[in-house]
C-alpha cells in the first residue's frame, strides 16, 4: 500500500468501495478526531484568553507550558485517529481537492490549533522575554511535531485500493501468495475470485471440461463506459432477463469495469436455459 503510482502491469476492473462496515468505522474515528481537535483548539482559546489577561507576564510558565503540550496531544491524537479513518474509506485522487483536504486536515487543524496562540507569545510586549523565548521555542517546536505527524505522506486512494484488490484477486485465483491482500481489499477480492469459480464452474461442458470465463450483462446506458448502478452479470446471452436488452458481452473482469458486479443467484435456471445442466449432467457420468 505504500505506492499510489498507477501499476501497468495489474488489470484494474472493478472499482473498489468501502463496505458497511468500514463506512462505520471511519465514521466512529472521525467523530472522536473532530472531539480531539475541538479539545485542542478550546485549549488553544483558554492559552490566548490567559495570555491576554496577563496571567503568564511575570510567572505561570508551566500552566502556558502544560497548555501547549495538551494541545499537542489532542492535535496529534485527533491527526491519527483521522488517518486511521482515511484507512477505511478513502478519497479518489479523480476529486483532487477533496482528496487534498481529507488527507491533509491533520495537518491543517494542527496549524489552526497552534498558530494564533505560538503568534501572540512572540508578541507579547509584557511577558518576561526569557519565559517569552521559552515558551515560544516549546510552542513553535511541538507545532512543527504535531503538524508533520498530521501529514498524510502516502494517502491511500480508492484508485490504489482498487489495483490492490484486482491484484489481490488474481492472486487468490492463481493460488499465488497474496501479497496484495491488504485487511482493507481481501474481502471484495476474494468476491471477485469467487465469482470466476462460480461462472467456470457453472459452464463446464464435455468439450470444455474447465468452463468458461465468458459472460454476458445488461450494456451500460446510452453507451457510457460503465453503467450508474450495479447489475448482474450471466452466463450465456440466451437468459430470460437478458431478453430485450442490450447486452454486452466478456470475460468477468470486464463485465466488472461496466460495474455488473454480481454472478446472478439463478445459476440452475441459467444452466438449463443455456444447455450446460445437461452437458454437465453427460461429463459427471462418463
Amino acid at each position: 500500500m505504500s505506492d499510489n503510482k498507477p501499476a501497468e502491469e495489474v488489470d484494474v476492473t472493478k472499482e473498489w468501495r468501502a463496505t458497511q462496515g468500514q463506512k462505520a468505522a471511519a465514521t466512529r474515528l472521525r467523530i472522536f478526531a473532530a472531539i480531539a481537535w475541538a479539545v485542542a483548539i478550546g485549549g488553544e482559546i483558554t492559552g490566548i484568553v490567559l495570555l491576554l489577561k496577563h496571567k503568564f507576564d511575570h510567572g505561570n510558565m508551566p500552566l502556558l507550558i502544560g497548555i501547549l503540550v495538551g494541545i499537542a496531544v489532542f492535535a496529534i491524537a485527533g491527526s491519527l485517529m483521522w488517518k486511521a479513518a482515511n484507512k477505511h474509506d478513502p478519497a479518489s485522487r479523480a476529486e483532487p481537492f477533496k482528496f487534498f483536504v481529507q488527507n491533509q486536515l491533520g495537518a491543517i487543524i494542527t496549524l489552526i490549533a497552534f498558530l494564533p496562540l505560538v503568534v501572540l507569545i512572540f508578541m507579547d510586549k509584557d511577558m518576561d522575554p526569557k519565559n517569552k523565548k521559552i515558551a515560544g521555542g516549546i510552542g513553535a517546536g511541538l507545532a512543527v511535531l504535531a503538524t508533520l505527524i498530521g501529514v498524510s505522506w502516502k494517502p491511500p486512494s480508492v484508485e490504489q485500493y482498487t489495483q490492490d484488490m484486482n491484484q489481490c484477486a488474481a492472486q487468490i485465483k492463481a493460488k499465488q501468495p497474496t501479497t496484495a491482500c491488504s485487511p482493507e481489499v481481501a474481502s471484495q477480492a476474494q468476491d471477485i475470485a469467487r465469482d470466476s469459480k462460480t461462472v467456470a464452474d457453472a459452464t463446464k461442458t464435455a468439450e470444455n471440461p474447465a468452463g468458461q470465463d465468458v459472460v454476458y450483462w445488461i450494456a451500460p446506458e446510452n453507451g457510457a463506459k460503465k453503467s450508474a448502478t450495479p447489475h448482474v452479470f450471466h452466463i450465456c446471452q440466451g437468459v430470460s432477463p437478458l431478453r430485450g436488452k442490450t447486452v454486452n458481452h466478456g470475460s468477468v473482469t470486464e463485465a466488472y469495469a461496466e460495474n455488473a458486479t454480481r454472478i446472478t443467484k439463478q445459476i440452475p435456471m441459467e444452466q438449463s436455459q443455456c444447455g450446460f445442466a445437461k452437458a454437465g449432467a453427460e461429463t459427471k457420468a462418463e
